[in-house]
């Protein structure tokens, strides 16, 4: 019995690894495909010998003459042309010897023309606009394009007439392996607009961001409220950082995750005959934990994490109640030392975390080098 049961376990995690790997080369072929026509239509219109014949109704002409085809619509032939000349880099996975498309393509009239040449003006529309530190190294390779995002993915981005925010979105979606749902989500959200250099979700794989599994999972590096508007040049106080925060409380919860939900702000507790005050009170409920965030505008000082210990120490041993797990507390402040927070929460509970917010975004310079950063390591 044993063994027959080891033996359906076996089939069946064959056909879904065999089945996502179809699924996969099929997206992937897919996407080639819409490049390729989208190949065909510009390269006809820019220096085909019938483009005055079609004039301005080629793509009107080419959606009637196949719409027997599934997705060749006009629309759609337009995006295709928007693809071809925006993402030039495909040519390169085209053109590697680890692929087999050019084989399945084998005498189709202008294909031959890839492998020996491109058009260079089009290229430098790609790049011209970019600065000098990004244009030999900022594009993501067309093999990691093709292999790591569906051509849903990419249609989703061409509107972004950035290539620095196009660039972007794509890099942290592989590295987040974004649903396409999530993708739109995040374009929608603005995440580059509230990003800077280092201002990223630690962890965003889907996986992690539906079921986190312990408190590091929903820890972000540095939190981004540029949405708030605030100036540091003013005389702020703590608590105008916390009422712009509640006052923005939507966004706010936006950038700490998924699972967040707001229970009190300035929560009073009593400890021995003494009441105190705790900023901003959370409940996470995919963990299932009270999360305790105390606001700072200055810097880390040593002092800081003690007041938010002793916060956590009181909810695990009086508020916590037996269904949950132990509570987590977030002290956000404008900067820290390594140094000094490694000292301070030596032999502190592990569910503390010191983490920086800013609420003016680095220069675009920054973002850059953090991009090519990144794109290295994709490589």
């Amino acid at each position: 019995m044993i063994e027959f049961v080891r033996l359906i376990e076996g089939i069946g995690t064959l056909h879904t690894r065999l089945q996502s790997h179809a699924a996969n080369a099929v997206n992937q072929a897919l996407t080639i495909r819409n490049w390729l026509i989208g190949f065909y239509i510009v390269e006809f219109e820019l220096h085909g010998k019938n483009r005055a014949s079609y004039g301005e109704s080629l793509i009107d002409q080419l959606a009637q003459n196949l719409n027997h085809i599934k997705g060749l619509d006009r629309r759609s032939l337009y995006r295709f042309m928007t693809f071809y000349m925006l993402y030039h880099q495909v040519l390169d996975f085209l053109k590697s010897e680890s692929n087999s498309f050019f084989q399945v393509l084998e005498g189709l009239e202008g294909i031959e023309k890839l492998r020996v040449a491109f058009p260079v003006e089009e290229s430098d529309q790609i790049v011209g606009t970019l600065s000098p530190l990004l244009q030999t190294e900022f594009l993501i390779p067309g093999e990691k394009l093709i292999s790591k995002l569906s051509y849903s993915h990419l249609e989703l981005l061409f509107p972004i007439d950035n290539q620095l925010k196009r660039t972007f979105y794509e890099l942290e979606a592989i590295k987040g392996t974004w649903s396409i749902r999530e993708l739109k989500r995040q374009i929608g959200s603005q995440l580059f607009e509230r990003s800077g250099a280092g201002v990223f979700p630690k962890k965003t794989h889907p996986q992690q961001i539906i079921s986190p599994k312990e408190p590091t999972d929903i820890i972000k590096n540095r939190y981004a409220f540029d949405f708030l508007n605030l100036d540091f040049t003013e005389a702020l106080q703590e608590s105008d950082l916390e009422d712009a925060l509640i006052h923005h409380l939507q966004e706010f919860i936006l950038e700490l995750g998924y699972g967040f939900c707001f229970e009190s702000r300035q929560r009073r507790i009593l400890i021995g005959e003494r009441y105190y005050f705790v900023d901003l009170v959370f409940y996470h409920r995919i963990l299932k934990c009270h999360v305790l965030v105390e606001l700072k505008i200055g810097q880390f000082e040593h002092g800081d994490i003690g007041q938010l210990n002793t916060y956590v120490n009181f909810f695990k041993e009086e508020i916590r109640e037996p269904s949950d797990n132990l509570p987590i507390g977030i002290l956000l402040v404008a900067g820290k030392d390594k140094a000094l927070v490694k000292y301070a929460t030596g032999g502190m509970d592990k569910n503390l975390f010191i983490q920086e917010y800013l609420i003016q975004l680095p220069e675009k310079e920054k973002l850059e080098r953090y991009l090519v950063s990144e794109l290295k390591k994709l490589n």
